[in-house]
């Protein structure tokens, strides 16, 4: 049974509570990022389906994919496809039970952030 007399405290811990943390706030990009993922790829299959299905709808889609906010969204889209590829890499390092110390977590999530844009950046650039 619950003790009622705990006081004004929070019965589980909650957001508040906790300071945000490299490896927590990389982790939930990750996630994110993901899921991105995911619109990004029904953007680009909706530009396939255009091309197959004629050329008014074609210029439509190809319009919007290579206005301004279809290049921010695609270049975002790099940018999530760097970020989560170096998050599954870091994710492989700590499966094999390395960089699990904290100051090496950090570092990772460092390099996860920095790296993501650098070659997002490069990508974009060669492309």
């Amino acid at each position: 049974m619950a003790d009622v007399n705990r006081g004004n405290r929070p019965l589980s811990p909650h957001l508040s509570i906790y300071k945000p943390q490299m490896t927590s706030m990389t982790s939930i990009f990750v996630r994110l990022t993901g899921n991105a993922l995911l619109v990004s790829a029904l953007m680009i299959v909706w530009w396939f389906l255009a091309a197959s299905s004629g050329p008014e709808a074609f210029e439509t889609a190809d319009a919007f994919l290579r206005s301004w906010f279809g290049d921010l969204v695609l270049f975002l889209s790099v940018w999530a496809l760097w970020y989560h590829t170096l998050g599954g890499l870091r994710h492989l390092i700590w499966d094999n039970g390395y960089g699990l110390d904290l100051k090496s977590s950090y570092t990772m999530g460092y390099v996860m952030i920095g790296g993501s844009v650098v070659l997002a950046i490069i990508t974009a650039i060669i492309v």
